[in-house]
């Protein structure tokens, strides 16, 4: 698989394409519009007229539309329009969240006033296999429009949730661009594996694995996870809705366990055809620098003069640098009587903080949808985005120990150490462990090519009315690449150099098909859904590599030219299916618009699972009370709408690996034997893993107590839930039974995973004037996580790197505490020598692992976001904070950083200095490096200005906006690290870590110009 070519193809076939649709559908839209105003010549004339809302304000994007055409018009800044109509012709006049309004033309100019929709609960939304009136949901759910999503350097669209959904947490595992982000909705659920939900872009669920090829370790660890999400245009979603609670969920069964996001992209929109260009152009620095000492302040701190070597250098600005990123995206839509289409192009091109990183990506879609037959009879579908992302990484082992990746070097290094030395060469430090960090970068390459294409097509077919067949089938495909370099060094890490190419294929194929009834009578709807599901996964990768390579800038590089030099060895390969067959059905019932019921029941059958399990089956229930349409609030002054939810349901957990109940076979000498009188061992067959055909479903019961209401005229709108949410037969790899062939096997534990909460989020439209407005949205949640009834006494993830803290591990799974407690010596502080202090827990008058404590916890309590946007004229200002309390961080970063270093030519962090510690205190994981996460954070902000284009006099142009942004513009904490809002991936025992920050790559603050342009 060594193909460069193909992807500088595939950029500009795509782009040829997209321009050929573009053409020939904005021709056709355009030739429709001249023969439907020839036709009518005679008799036609420009009608004008200004759309307001009920107050007064002027609606700025309201669709006009002649009724039976596809004529239409858009408003301005001003709510101003016109459009070639003639009178006694029809006007759709609609705008999101307005009741659509019908206006026969009879006059030159029209003065028209929407209404808002009845509340903010009629949005329509988005929900498992169909959309549903927020007003009649039954279950915990929060959509996000394109609206909610400021314009920043998302690269992807879990980014986009970050604040906005209460209970909803989005945390980084680094600050690389396209990095691995862990989206966890109402907790943790699960010990071995991890919290994210399941995504489903356009109808269809994503595998959560990797799509693009794995690092190889030359010594600096593994590159973390890269996210799977990050091939998706952010500029191309129209709205993400969330699924909590199980009632939601449980339509997607063994897959629901985390909740569901499912993303829906954009389609064309009623009116005349539109093109939009945006494009920006930002710079990026870290968000803070790690306070170690300076290189004055390192020589009057160091006792052996052989440790200044006459320089005075800050290794965290060498390193580092201001980032440039260009996006560039185009868009075209139109929308017909039969049909619509929507189009799009994008190219961004990232420069990470840290030198030598990048992320570039290329995408195009293509969303279109036609009808055909009476009314609309039969619906033709297709979604398909292409994308090519080139990335350039560092080492950066997010698994590397005390003396593995490039952050952790730059930190340590000694601030006298020059860059290079009288040579010009890079300076050798002559240490173990510990490297000149710009010299790492220089002997190390690593590019990733990843090729990603995610399409469907959907025919829907109206039967009788009310009886609806529809069938998906979808296709999700990658194939990456992956070049990683080491060229030989003076260091003791691959010093003879190395090449490696990984590959991996991976492809997922969805079928459905499903039926849709809606019938009622008198004040009794029902909607009636049934269905059936099939998806396959497939995956393979190859591996080989190359040791003895040429120095650098000698022949051929090995990327190009493998055989040029070295020995090949190492070659490897894999490949891996499995199946997931599921049956579902759902019934919603609705008597007269007060009493609604929800019941649904998904049976899924998994490949992964033991022969006497193969199918779980995932029932839930719910119940809605419509309060406000009850006679005795009907008159009320302050209840506008007031809604009481009630669910249980139950959702499954299937992320375990392939074939873990089945038994496993090798070859080994450990158990051979001497045949006959031969001196040499025969190999005999060793047992792997147990089998265990009994093995199910890890089960996430939920139940959930929420209200919806909206009160003072809609002024005050919003959501409060509570639930509680317990995971039970979480399966674990634990200790075997006597006389088993393995000494441990993958089995259903009897313990418990149990979270609960409280979910509030509140709305208000608090001013509303000509000339200003101002809106306001909060949202915060509470979260309580516990481990109950665990069958062992103890289990332990998170591992710590640092010198002589091999093995050591900060995390622990126990009965009463929360998941991934921290488990560690107390700290007391210092002693007048400068030594140690630690709590003497079971006063034996010894200090060692067992006066170890634990610690609650590294989940915060309290999670919270806050949005509001603001426009005055032409003005238009937003602002995104977020913020949480209650969690801890271990900073394994500090730990690093300990005062042995002193003695050790290496640097140390500033405080452990000022504060007198000894410079023989030896580095134990205890309290001194576990922090508070507590933050407040100005997420993003943004000012925008928008054009009076009717003074440009240019028909041809529809809007400008310019716009300035910046993300995390500050953020107020007293943790001492790069960012308090990370996770860094340091499972150990397959156990899931939390709460540990090994800084691998700095996250970092944006600052960006941009323009929108809707032609």
């Amino acid at each position: 698989m060594y193909n460069k070519n193909n992807l500088f193809l595939l950029k500009n076939i795509t782009f040829l394409i997209l321009f050929l649709l573009v053409y020939q559908t904005g021709y056709t839209s355009t030739a429709t519009a001249s023969k439907n105003k020839t036709s009518n010549k005679a008799i036609q004339k420009t009608i004008q007229g200004k759309i307001v809302d009920e107050t007064g304000v002027p609606l700025l994007g309201a669709s006009i539309l002649i009724k039976d055409t596809t004529i239409g018009a858009s408003a301005n800044f001003d709510g101003e329009f016109s459009i070639e109509a003639s009178y006694g012709q029809t006007l759709q006049i609609s705008f999101i969240g307005y009741e659509t309004q019908e206006v026969v033309i009879d006059a030159d100019y029209l003065n028209i006033t929407l209404q808002p929709s009845s509340a903010v609960l009629n949005e329509v939304l988005i929900v498992g296999y169909g959309q549903q009136k927020k007003k009649d949901l039954t279950g915990a759910v929060t959509q996000l429009s394109s609206n909610d999503f400021k314009e920043g350097v998302n690269i992807s669209a879990d980014n986009l949730l970050q604040g906005k959904v209460a209970g909803v947490r989005v945390i980084p595992s680094n600050g690389e661009p396209g990095s691995g982000v862990d989206v966890s909705i109402r907790g943790v659920g699960s010990i071995r594996s991890g919290s994210t939900p399941l995504f489903v872009v356009d109808g269809v669920p994503l595998s959560n694995t990797n799509v693009s090829a794995p690092s190889p370790n030359f010594g600096l660890g593994n590159s973390s996870a890269k996210n799977p999400l990050n091939f998706l245009n952010t500029s191309d979603i129209a709205s993400i809705t969330v699924l909590k609670d199980a009632s939601a969920a449980a339509i997607y069964g063994a897959r629901g366990s985390n909740g569901v996001v499912i993303i829906t992209t954009k389609q064309g929109k009623t009116g005349k055809a539109a093109i939009t260009i945006d494009s920006y152009l930002s710079v990026s620095n870290v968000i803070k620098k790690i306070d170690v000492l300076e290189a004055d302040d390192y020589r009057n701190a160091i006792n052996d003069d052989a440790y200044d070597h006459g320089g005075d250098t800050d290794w965290q600005d060498e390193l580092l640098r201001s980032g440039i990123t260009q996006n560039n995206n185009f868009s075209f839509s139109s929308k017909t009587e039969s049909g619509n289409y929507y189009t799009s192009l994008s190219l961004m091109d990232q420069e990470g903080i840290v030198h030598n990183s990048g992320f570039d990506r290329v995408t195009a879609r293509l969303n279109a949808e036609e009808s055909f037959f009476d009314n609309k009879r039969l619906k033709v579908k297709v979604n398909l985005t292409a994308s090519q992302i080139n990335e350039t990484g560092v080492p950066n082992g997010s698994d590397a120990g005390s003396d593995g990746q490039l952050i952790i070097h730059a930190l340590m290094a000694n601030p006298t150490q020059p860059v290079f030395d009288e040579d010009g060469e890079y300076t050798n430090f002559n240490l173990n462990q510990n490297y000149n960090p710009m010299y790492l970068l220089d002997i190390y390459e690593d590019h990733t090519n990843t090729v990603r294409i995610l399409g469907n097509a959907e025919a829907s077919f109206r039967i009788i009315d009310g009886l609806d067949y529809k069938f998906n089938y979808g296709v999700d495909r990658s194939v990456s690449e992956r070049n990683s370099t080491i060229y030989p060094n003076a260091t003791d890490r691959t010093p003879e150099g190395a090449y490696v190419q990984t590959n991996l294929e991976s492809q997922s194929t969805l079928m459905e098909h499903y039926l849709t009834y809606r019938f009622g009578f008198n004040k009794n709807n029902f909607e009636v859904l049934g269905g059936f599901s099939y998806q396959k996964f497939d995956f393979s990768g190859t591996t080989f590599s190359v040791t003895g390579i040429d120095p650098k800038g000698t022949g051929v590089k090995p990327e190009y030219d493998p055989g040029y030099s070295g020995q090949q060895n190492g070659l490897s390969g894999y490949a891996q299916e499995n199946e997931l067959q599921s049956y579902f059905s759902r019934v919603n019932y609705n008597f007269d618009d007060r009493y609604l019921i929800t019941a649904s029941v998904r049976a899924d059958g998994s490949t992964r699972f033991g022969e006497n399990n193969k199918y779980g089956y995932f029932p839930s229930f719910a119940l809605g009370w419509n309060l406000d349409n009850e006679q005795f609030f009907m008159d009320s002054d302050v209840i506008n709408q007031l809604k009481l939810r009630l669910s249980w349901g139950q959702t499954g957990n299937q992320e375990v690996q392939n074939k873990i109940t089945q038994a496993s076979y090798s070859q080994s000498a450990a158990g051979g034997y001497y045949l006959y009188n031969d001196p040499s061992i025969t190999n005999g067959i060793v047992v792997n893993r147990t089998a265990n055909p009994d093995l199910q479903w890890e089960v996430v019961s939920q139940l959930n107590i929420g209200a919806d209401f909206s009160l003072w005229n809609n002024k005050l709108y919003g959501s409060a839930d509570y639930y509680t949410k317990t995971t039970t037969n979480a399966i674990l790899n634990i200790p075997a039974e006597p006389l088993s062939p393995t000494t441990t096997v993958w089995q259903n534990i009897s313990g418990e995973i149990v979270n609960k909460g409280f979910e509030l989020s509140l709305g208000s439209q608090i001013i509303s004037t000509d000339d200003f407005s101002w809106s306001l949205d909060v949202n915060g949640a509470t979260l309580d996580n516990e481990v109950v009834d665990l069958p062992v006494s103890e289990l332990y993830s998170g591992s710590v790197a640092g010198p002589g803290l091999s093995g050591v591990v900060a995390n622990i799974y126990k009965s009463g505490y929360e998941a991934g407690s921290f488990y560690m010596l107390k700290h007391l502080g210092f002693d007048a020598n400068g030594a140690d202090i630690f709590e003497d827990f079971n006063n034996d008058g010894a200090i060692n692992s067992d006066d170890r404590q634990i610690f609650e916890g590294a989940l915060p309590n309290f999670t919270y976001g806050i949005n509001t946007n603001l426009s005055y004229k032409r003005w238009d200002l937003s602002l995104s904070l977020i913020g949480q309390s209650g969690g801890l961080l271990v900073n394994n970063t500090n730990l690093a950083l300990n005062i042995n270093n002193i003695v050790s030519d290496r640097n140390v962090l500033s405080e452990f200095y000022n504060a007198g510690a000894s410079y023989s205190n030896t580095p134990q994981l205890s309290t001194l490096y576990l922090e508070k996460s507590d933050f407040l954070r100005l997420n993003n902000a943004r000012i925008g200005y928008s054009l009076d284009t009717d003074r440009l006099n240019l028909e041809w142009l529809q809007g400008l906006n310019l716009y300035l942004s910046a993300q995390n513009l500050f953020t107020i904490t007293n943790y001492s690290g790069y960012d308090p809002l990370i996770n860094s991936p340091r499972n150990s025992g397959g156990n899931q870590s939390i709460g540990i920050d090994y800084t691998t790559y700095p996250s970092s603050k944006t600052y960006m110009l941009g323009a929108t342009l809707k032609l």
